[in-house]
């Protein structure tokens, strides 16, 4: 079984590159033992860019995924086109024991990092129960456990942008899993449990807003999300209502 992989992003989301070896490369995709591409889950979409093999061939790596084996990652390269239109060539995996050089698709992870972390600031300004959520590179939305009289689209839109505008850091904290079965109240998701297994749960606080648990990948500070709008409020069952929010056409990221 492999050995888990390293989560270099949980430490750097901001890395863009890195090297590591691989572990096992095979049709379902290659383990590495470090990595700094996010595999799917939360709702965040997995990480696609880049994997440089010893000998200068280049796999395009189509999405990110969970491993069946505890805590690994698994690459999924993609087949290129070939030249013409004709059948596309077999992948030629790297080795076990090689050396590859990583480079994520860095615009698709940074917008994801600004939404996943934009979601926590609409959670904090539409206090409900969450039931769901997903994540894009150009929009998120969030599913709450509220009546739909008690939405607003303004008042939201407004309430997430003035937070955004003043700024706050964000930090990852990590407690034990009893501290967090002695803290309820931070689980704000019904529909998705905190992991748990390894004895700790990982948290993203943003400073004077949301403390609450996440295994994603966020911003450094929320002033670099840039302005949204609510794209639309409707209803997702009896009780459930759906928020979902986008970039301000005019919106600029700020610098990391």
């Amino acid at each position: 079984m492999p050995a888990p992989t390293e989560l270099l992003f949980r430490d750097d989301a901001y890395l863009e590159t890195a090297t590591a070896r691989v572990i096992e490369a095979g049709p379902a995709g290659v383990v590495l033992d470090r990595t700094i591409f996010y595999a799917a889950g939360g709702g965040q979409p997995g990480d696609t860019g880049t994997m440089r093999l010893a000998d200068g061939r280049v796999l395009r790596i189509g999405d990110t995924r969970k491993g069946e084996a505890p805590d690994t990652v698994v690459h999924l390269p993609v087949t290129e086109p070939a030249a013409g239109g004709g059948p596309a060539p077999a992948l030629a995996l790297p080795a076990a024991g090689e050396t590859v050089t990583l480079e994520i698709d860095w615009d698709r992870r940074h917008a994801l990092m600004r939404m996943h972390t934009c979601l926590h600031l609409l959670s904090a300004v539409v206090i409900a129960p969450v039931t769901g959520g997903n994540i894009a590179p150009d929009k998120g939305r969030l599913d709450f456990a509220i009546e739909m009289d008690a939405l607003d689209a303004a008042r939201i839109e407004a309430g997430v942008n003035a937070l955004i505008a003043r700024g706050a850091r964000t930090e990852t904290v990590w407690i034990t899993d009893a501290e967090l079965d002695a803290q309820p109240e931070l689980v704000k998701t019904m529909s998705v449990a905190p992991p748990r297994g390894a004895g700790r749960v990982r948290l993203l606080r943003i400073e004077g807003i949301d403390l609450q648990p996440c295994g994603g990948t966020h911003v450094r500070d929320i002033a670099e999300i840039g302005a949204i709008r609510v794209l639309r409020i409707r209803n997702e069952g009896r009780r459930n209502r759906r928020v979902e929010i986008g970039f301000a056409p005019t919106a600029v990221a700020a610098d990391r």
